[in-house]
């Protein structure tokens, strides 16, 4: 591929667009200066945005889209009637060639029924799964799917290890990755039979990283493994339950130093360790979920994030797009034969 890289930007999605968009933008094309964008969206009020940011029309195209898709949009209707869509246009760019990937705050559920629609799943995956990355003890741990897909079957499993290796190495730039299924305990009698089966599998294919059996969740912050691979339902509530200990954390340190004078005293000293400590927890540093299994690259942005953490989250695609992490995943996934290995699911789930 050329050293050229456009990114496809929804510019009208997420809680504060397109303002986060266009200022996510500049702070991404400093940070990659071999990057371009194409802007969808409201042409008037996105050119606007642009030229308030210094520099920042050198690498942009802004295109026009109609219509926007709205928080509480149901899928099923938006691939329907989206087609003028921001959301819409940046997807198809990627389609089409315009673009190499595509970066989006919008509704989730929308963006994933178009990206599937649009974009088509690559040759050998049953399902897309959302991935993304956070802090944990040792540095930084993927996990998958979180959302996608609420039931999971055993190859379900064995894809999304796959998927989440290659994110792992892409993304975190992790050598060898360590591969761990979800469950409730580290016995091999643990879990439903999907979990079981997936285990199964993965302990006799020849797969790239390593597969290390079931953890549990304390061990994802304790960052036992490089990849932690569940279902949709099981990993959007533990996703959800770690920023919800996280703000609550927060609010309680905040409250410990505002109870008395000596304690906001000990905070004047202690001030540049909690700065550290909120730059290494901030949840920017790890915003952008990837849409894994896709026939191109389609990056989800948090809804509420700021420009740095949009800027973040179009870093994601970039490495996607530089590394060819579809790519890789696509030649990965080519090893499994689904003849064989769904006769071995059968198989092991009658035993």
């Amino acid at each position: 591929m050329s050293d050229q890289i456009t990114i496809a930007l929804d510019a009208m999605g997420g809680d504060s667009a397109p303002q986060i968009v266009v200022a996510g933008a500049n702070i991404a094309r400093r940070r990659h200066p071999d990057v371009k964008f194409i802007l969808y969206g409201d042409a008037d009020e996105v050119s606007a945005l642009v030229a308030r940011q210094r520099g920042l029309d050198e690498f942009v195209e802004v295109r026009h889209a109609d219509e926007r898709v709205q928080p509480d949009d149901k899928p099923s209707q938006i691939v329907r009637s989206g087609k003028e869509t921001s959301m819409w246009k940046a997807i198809e760019a990627v389609r089409d060639g315009d673009a190499d990937g595509v970066v989006s705050a919008g509704n989730t559920g929308a963006l994933l029924a178009m990206a599937m629609l649009i974009l088509k799943r690559l040759e050998g995956i049953d399902r897309p799964a959302i991935a993304s990355f956070f802090p944990t003890l040792r540095g930084e741990t993927v996990m998958l799917d979180l959302g996608a897909n609420i039931q999971c079957d055993a190859r379900n499993l064995v894809e999304f290890s796959i998927m989440g290796e290659v994110f792992a190495r892409t993304i975190l730039g992790v050598q060898d990755p360590t591969i761990g299924l979800l469950n409730v305990g580290e016995e091999e009698t643990k879990g439903n039979d999907a979990l079981r089966d997936a285990a199964n599998l993965l302990q006799d294919l020849d797969l790239p990283g390593e597969f290390v059996g079931f953890v549990e969740g304390d061990d994802i912050p304790a960052g036992a493994v490089d990849v932690v691979v569940t279902d949709g339902f099981t990993g959007n509530v533990a996703l959800k339950t770690a920023e919800g200990t996280a703000k609550l954390l927060n609010a309680f340190i905040k409250e410990t130093f505002r109870n008395s004078f000596w304690a906001k005293i000990g905070y004047i000293f202690a001030k540049r360790s909690f700065d550290k400590l909120r730059s290494r927890s901030d949840p920017r540093r790890y915003n952008g979920a990837m849409f894994l299994g896709l026939n191109g690259v389609c990056v989800k942005s948090h809804g509420g994030t700021d420009a740095v953490g949009f800027a973040t989250a179009i870093g994601v695609a970039i490495d996607m797009i530089k590394y060819d992490g579809n790519a890789l995943l696509k030649s990965n996934i080519e090893r499994l034969d689904p003849d064989i290995l769904r006769p071995q699911v059968a198989s092991a789930a009658a035993s």
